[in-house]
């Protein structure tokens, strides 16, 4: 037995795992404000400029715009391809909103910045009317599966870009200007964040794991009883809502939006960075989504050859890991804790071997 074994019972050493697994809790906390602190100082300091702190935001709304489609076709398991349609209508909406508030809300009130104001109704907007347009895709969409379902969603994200290019109030394909640009690092950030969080305690609650044993075998699902028109509909509406709010950060970051930046291509970008990520992993989407907005980038100079990029991305990792790069799983401090505990155990008992032998 090793010296831990001796020194603990087995309901102390649960207690030791609890201790762990809420300092796992703090762990998370400390590495995500770590993560801003660092980068927020380097931005205000002026060691990012300008060019590279829009890269970390737009990092961030690839971040958002793929874990919303991870809920959908990650765990839902339904196949969706035209995301960016949720996209342009979210942004539309967020910029048309803010365009409207830009002159009428003029100061900070209390301690909340214009900004902060202004991109919280204008993204609530924006949510609003995604989430419509997810119930209003979702629901004849329960009769199709697989690529039909796949070529419904493309022809809606189609349709979408078709209709803002041919409104006035979005000034057609000639883009809509004069967005304000209030979207700031430590917002995006933030948003990004709490997304993250609500999508990672929806999937751990009863409805998450409602929505997973559909993926897995819908007949079994509803003969225990569970809704599967209901979860499908969710599943739909809140890969939708969340598309929308990524739309918003991303129309208040440019200032400008122009209906070519939500065809096909951004559809596609998005759905290569879940699959890269793990079908079913907000770990593997979010580590995805920063490699494929980053990359690009380094290799600019061959801008027109980037779908041809995602396609050789898209084929390579199906050949040599066709479950992504985290597969289903998540990084899970609280198992890395274990794991130390455990490997400290061998450590310890080996040492107390040693020195009985001798």
């Amino acid at each position: 037995m090793g010296i831990l074994e001796r020194m603990m019972s087995k309901s102390e050493q649960k207690k030791v795992y609890k201790k762990l697994s809420k300092s796992s809790i703090i762990i998370n906390l400390s590495v995500i404000f770590v993560i801003f602190i660092v980068l927020n100082t380097l931005i205000n300091t002026g060691v990012l400029n300008r060019y590279y702190s829009t890269i970390l935001v737009l990092i961030l709304v690839a971040i958002i715009m793929s874990t919303s489609l991870n809920i959908g076709t990650g765990f839902l398991g339904q196949l969706i391809l035209g995301h960016a349609g949720f996209m342009a209508i979210g942004a539309y909406t967020a910029a048309l909103i803010g365009i409207a508030l830009n002159d009428v809300i003029v100061n900070d009130f209390l301690f909340i910045s214009r900004n902060l104001i202004i991109f919280i109704i204008a993204g609530s907007g924006a949510m609003f009317t995604a989430s419509i347009a997810g119930l209003l895709v979702g629901t004849p969409a329960l009769r199709l599966r697989g690529d039909y379902l796949g070529i419904m969603t493309l022809g809606f994200g189609e349709i979408v870009r078709v209709i803002i290019t041919n409104l006035e109030i979005t000034n057609g394909a000639q883009g809509l200007m004069g967005i304000p640009r209030l979207m700031t690092f430590p917002i995006a950030f933030w948003t990004t964040v709490i997304v993250v969080l609500i999508i990672y305690l929806f999937m751990s609650s009863r409805h998450g794991r409602a929505i997973l044993s559909i993926r897995e075998d819908e007949i079994a699902s509803e003969s225990v009883g569970i809704n599967i028109t209901k979860y499908k509909i969710m599943g739909f509406v809140l890969a939708s809502l969340f598309g929308g709010l990524g739309g918003a950060v991303f129309a208040f970051q440019g200032g400008f939006l122009a209906p070519v930046s939500f065809g096909f291509i951004k559809s596609v970008e998005i759905f290569v960075i879940v699959v890269l990520g793990g079908m079913g992993s907000i770990s593997g989407a979010i580590i995805a989504a920063i490699i494929l907005t980053f990359l690009p980038e380094l290799l600019r100079e061959f801008d027109q050859y980037r779908l041809l990029l995602y396609s050789g991305l898209l084929v390579v990792t199906m050949l040599f890991r066709p479950q992504g790069l985290m597969g289903t799983k998540e990084l899970d401090p609280k198992k890395q804790i274990r794991k130390v505990y455990r490997f400290i155990k061998k450590i310890i008992k080996k040492d107390i071997n040693k020195g009985s032998d001798l």
